[in-house]
């Protein structure tokens, strides 16, 4: 088959500006056919998906039943006053100094959670505005677009309630409105279900073919040397999560306290230190096009990389938690990094990311390719969820410590939480190498 059949295929099924589930079969097996002498590339498969996006349309204002045209009025009324309102509430709060004077009795976190569940409000009351004026222009889909943002946003504001009020009648609304927003977005564009089924069914295809042939995981011709998609930078970060702290921990007995065990785990939960996962991610991408480069250029490079975030993390724990996890003052060059960082061990990230991107990186590819390519992406969500969980427990936790170790007192909901199940000797043992000064915080 041609290799420009498939697009020729899919502007056919798209002509009449409707794609149906006979249609992405169509779209599939012309793929199919294709990917038998060479599989699709990321670009292909954009391009296919773009074909479709362009030409499938959904309903206009004026087709839409009158209960909808009377709902995307109200969207837009609804939505103006919403903004309206967050506007004009915000100058007296900032005039009158409750805000200052809430600041003084909460901790970090409880500060960001308010924030950002008002935020939330904020921008669904914008969405909704656009949204209606979208619809009432025939924009089905913008309006659509918009819409799953809105969702997104909801959930946030969902999560947030969540967490300062626990569960109440009030997270009721929020799941009203995003069932609501799901059902107006799939009726607003009846092919947009298709859609999504094309795009699983394109990206089947690409896994299913690339682990016939043994290239899962690559990337494409003169794209690099791994795909930089979100499996696999994933996995760098976990399996840099874990070696990165057994280094650290061998090191850490051998070096520097010879045959003293020191746990030096970044995270509440699993032996993951996110500083090595992090910079592993970091010189996978900046280094993927330059894997064939001579080592100097990759050691220089993954140098810099390592000392830089490192230098970064450092800073940021000290400015938000008033937390020291290293000090580099006594080493070669510390001072002049504020004991941030130093030559010595942003060497040691060069050459442990020299032998990363050099030596295994080709071999771990085959690991993560053992995942059976049906579950992949199962197992990977499930992974992802479980991390971020884990990553934003962690800086809470942090943050509660260190308000307790300036004397705060523990607010209910929240700050209880943590106090009960995180408190201070537990930070203290799971955090071994850290200590908390929160005179260091710009919070002091």
């Amino acid at each position: 088959m041609a290799e420009t059949d498939i697009f020729e295929v899919t502007r056919d099924v798209v002509a009449d500006g409707l794609l149906d589930e006979r249609g992405v079969e169509t779209i599939l097996a012309a793929a199919r056919a294709r990917s038998k002498e060479q599989p699709l590339t990321v670009k292909e498969r954009s391009e296919i998906m773009g074909i479709v996006t362009d030409r499938a349309k959904g309903l206009a204002f004026s087709e839409l039943p009158l209960p909808l045209r009377v709902l995307s009025i109200l969207l837009i009324a609804t939505g103006a006053l919403g903004v309206a309102a967050g506007i004009i509430a915000l100058f007296p709060l900032v005039n009158s100094g409750f805000l200052e004077e809430m600041l003084g009795r909460i901790t970090a976190t409880t500060a960001v959670v308010i924030a950002l569940a008002a935020a939330c409000s904020f921008v669904s009351s914008l969405l909704s505005f656009v949204v209606g004026l979208r619809l009432i222009r025939g924009k089905r889909g913008a309006a659509s677009a918009l819409i799953n943002v809105n969702i997104a946003v909801t959930v946030v504001s969902l999560v947030c309630e969540f967490m300062l009020f626990g569960i109440g009648w009030e997270l009721l609304f929020n799941f009203a409105q995003i069932a609501a927003q799901v059902a107006l977005s799939a009726y607003l564009n009846p092919s947009l279900a298709n859609e999504s089924n094309l795009r699983a069914g394109l990206r089947r295809l690409d896994t299913e073919v690339h682990a016939e042939r043994g290239t899962l995981g690559l990337a494409d011709p003169g794209e690099g040397y791994i795909r930089l998609d979100f499996f696999n930078l994933f996995w760098t970060f976990m399996v840099g999560c874990v070696v990165g702290l057994i280094v650290e921990i061998i090191f850490h007995m051998v070096v520097v306290e010879p045959g003293v065990y020191q746990d030096r785990a970044g995270l509440l939960w699993g032996p993951f230190s996110p500083i090595y996962g992090v910079g592993a991610v970091l010189m996978t991408i900046a280094l993927n096009r330059f894997k064939d480069r001579n080592i100097v250029f990759i050691f220089v490079v993954c140098t810099i990389i390592g000392g830089g975030f490192e230098y970064f993390v450092s800073w940021f724990m000290e400015v938000a938690f008033g937390a020291t996890a290293w000090d580099y003052s006594d080493q070669f060059l510390g001072d002049l990094f504020g004991g941030r960082t130093c030559l010595l061990f942003a060497s040691m990230f060069g050459l442990l990311g020299t032998v990363w991107i050099k030596l295994l990186l080709p071999v771990f590819l085959r690991l993560f390719n053992l995942i059976p390519w049906k579950w992949r992406y199962s197992v990977t969500l499930v992974c992802a969820a479980f991390m971020l969980v884990n990553s934003v427990m962690t800086l809470q936790a942090l943050d509660n410590w260190g308000a307790r170790q300036a004397g705060h007192v523990p607010a209910p909901g929240i700050e209880q939480f943590y106090a009960e199940n995180f408190g201070d000797d537990y930070m203290a043992n799971r955090f071994q190498s850290m200590t908390i000064n929160p005179d260091k915080s710009v919070r002091a």
